[in-house]
């Protein structure tokens, strides 16, 4: 593996580890440059939970989230198979990916939503982007049962995180992490909604060990806000609710692969509270990047798991920040600082900043 390559724009995950993917010669790949994204370390959460702190920040891919990834494959296989139209349930940020990977396609794209349960930043990027957007007075949970009865036994490509590919997509993030780092990290925490992603992190991380790239896996966290905490609670949660709506889903569809990335690893799913997750909102926008509240919660996990003594003191830690603050706005005007008033002056100005 070339460490270098970690440095150059990316020219999308595909092409970048195109033989550790399911695609061939055959397959015509569907690309926004999505992938290489930055690892920052974060001194402030390193001083904070005595330990090397990294933030994958994955709301860089070209919409906003780490969707891309898995969303460039799923798609680039949906053509391959001449499929007539892609479609998927949405909390929001799989429709903006899917809608935008679509549009570069070419083909239609469906997308169901739970009324009320999708942030505008999210839904006017599907929007824009050409697909349908059809609302039901519903869950997301019903939603993606609606969509994946849509798919059976019709030329209709579904790109939830139960389409396999996409999970292949996602895979890369950890050998990003791998590159950038030299080596695995000890712990690795994230945010779970659905839980595609946190299977797709572990497979990454076992690929990376059975290539010879990294030694040794890391222990896997998964985080979810209490009040959508089905693989916390051991059943599903009906009335999911939470300020962090990326993760407001009350029956994963890949709960088991959750369970296993967490077992195997010697890990957990862990669920922290609203609270805590706005305040690691605030914590990490004054370091200068802004997340969406979902993204946030493996930054309020890590302070969870660091009270709980099980961060080991110099630990290298990577938390992944899922998606974009600007996916979320709203939430920054409600829970973030108003604009304050002044008069049209500068010597009001200077005062105000008692620089007078």
């Amino acid at each position: 593996m070339n460490r270098k390559s970690a440095t150059v724009p990316s020219p999308g995950v595909i092409n970048r580890y195109f033989d550790r993917l399911p695609v061939g010669a055959a397959t015509p790949i569907v690309t926004l440059g999505e992938g290489g994204t930055p690892l920052l370390l974060s001194d402030r959460l390193s001083k904070e939970a005595d330990a090397e702190v990294w933030l994958k920040y994955e709301g860089l891919n070209p919409t906003g989230s780490f969707k891309d990834r898995g969303m460039t494959v799923a798609v680039s296989k949906a053509v391959e198979g001449d499929t007539r139209l892609v479609v998927c349930a949405s909390t929001g940020n799989t429709s903006a990916s899917a809608a935008a990977y679509s549009a570069r396609a070419g083909i239609p794209c469906a997308v169901v939503v739970p009324k009320g349960g999708v942030a505008a930043g999210k839904l006017s990027q599907a929007v824009m982007h050409g697909a349908r957007v059809f609302e039901i007075d519903a869950t997301f949970d019903k939603a993606l049962r609606i969509v994946t009865e849509l798919a059976e036994g019709r030329q209709v490509t579904l790109v939830n995180s139960t389409n396999p590919f996409r999970l292949e997509g996602q895979k890369t993030a950890a050998f990003e992490v791998v590159e950038d780092l030299g080596r695995t990290p000890d712990i690795h925490i994230m945010p779970v909604g659905n839980a595609g992603n946190i299977t797709a992190y572990w497979r990454g991380y076992r690929e990376a060990v059975e290539l010879g790239w990294s030694v040794g896996r890391p222990r896997m966290y998964g985080v979810q806000a209490d009040g959508a905490a089905p693989i916390v609670r051991g059943r599903v949660v009906d009335q999911p609710r939470t300020i962090a709506s990326a993760i407001r889903i009350g029956d994963p569809a890949s709960r088991s692969g959750a369970l296993e990335a967490a077992g195997d690893s010697g890990g957990s799913i862990v669920s922290v509270p609203d609270d805590a997750i706005v305040e690691a909102y605030h914590s990490v926008a004054r370091e200068g990047v802004f997340v969406e509240p979902a993204a946030a919660a493996s930054v309020a996990g890590l302070r969870h798991l660091s009270r709980s003594g099980l961060v080991p003191r110099g630990s290298t830690v990577v938390c992944v920040l899922t998606g974009h603050g600007l996916k979320d706005p709203e939430v920054a005007l409600v829970h973030g600082l108003q604009p304050e008033r002044v008069e049209p002056q500068v010597d009001a100005l200077l005062e105000r900043l008692q620089l007078a």
